[in-house]
């Protein structure tokens, strides 16, 4: 059964990686805004913002957020693509050959995990042209690609519950918003510090502000202290969650 559940995974995904490869404009253009986003606060506004991160360039500071943000803009697609396959009638299709039913939402889920990937890599790229370095070693590399994989993971399964629910296109990738937003109330940007209260009591205890701080002391070279388990801690919550939620929904689905 599960070399069945394997065999049916890895060639659906790779359906899905064909579609990804005949239209690499998703990918740029899920990299284009947090792109927009780096270059408007390094140029325009990193002047004015005092992080109090030593001597390193303002896009040291900025990176672990933006990151944040094109894993947010990214799994927007993924609703966007499942949506459309509950449309198309391709679920249907699919559950009359002899394949393991949630075979067709991983595929999903790890097409979504390398499109991500690779838009993560595109933005790390620009912002080596900006000027952002790191001291960062192999492991604290690893460590970075890990947890970023796992907030991928966690929201594109947040993302598999609209692609299958919303009535229409644009239902199925709105639900992305506050998640592009919610860096902007925490530590992204500037320091929690800054924020007046009840604002920075909500940065310092939402999900972003963890993960943003372990990256960055990752990619510092610095130690990271408690904040990669409470990032790690919240990762594993959400994806637990939307996994039991979106296999629900799809089973309902699918009945």
């Amino acid at each position: 059964m599960t070399t069945h559940f394997l065999s049916d995974t890895t060639t659906l995904t790779g359906r899905s990686l064909k579609h990804i490869t005949r239209s690499l404009d998703t990918i740029i253009t899920t990299a284009i805004t947090p792109i927009a986003l780096m270059l408007l606060f390094v140029y325009v506004l990193g002047g004015a913002i005092e992080t109090g991160a030593g001597n390193g360039p303002y896009v040291n500071y900025l990176l672990p957020g933006i990151l944040l943000i094109t894993i947010a803009s990214g799994i927007a697609y993924t609703a966007f693509r499942l949506f459309m396959d509950m449309k198309g009638g391709i679920f249907e299709r699919f559950q009359s050959m002899p394949i393991a039913r949630s075979s067709v939402l991983w595929a999903h889920v790890l097409t979504s995990l390398v499109a991500n990937l690779v838009s993560l890599a595109v933005v790390v790229g620009v912002a080596l042209l900006m000027g952002f370095r790191t001291g960062a070693s192999i492991g604290a590399w690893l460590a970075v690609i890990g947890i970023l994989a796992l907030f991928t993971l966690a929201l594109t399964w947040l993302a598999v519950i609209p692609g299958l629910t919303a009535k229409t296109v644009d239902g199925a990738s709105a639900f992305s918003y506050p998640l592009i937003f919610l860096p902007f109330i925490s530590s992204a940007f500037v320091p929690t510090a800054s924020m007046p209260g009840p604002v920075r009591w909500f940065a310092e205890n939402q999900p972003v502000t963890s993960i943003v701080d372990a990256v960055r002391a990752l990619f510092a070279g610095q130690p990271v202290g408690p904040d990669i388990w409470v990032a790690l801690a919240w990762c594993i919550g959400i994806l637990v969650v939307a996994f039991i939620a979106a296999m629900a929904v799809y089973r309902r689905k699918i009945s």
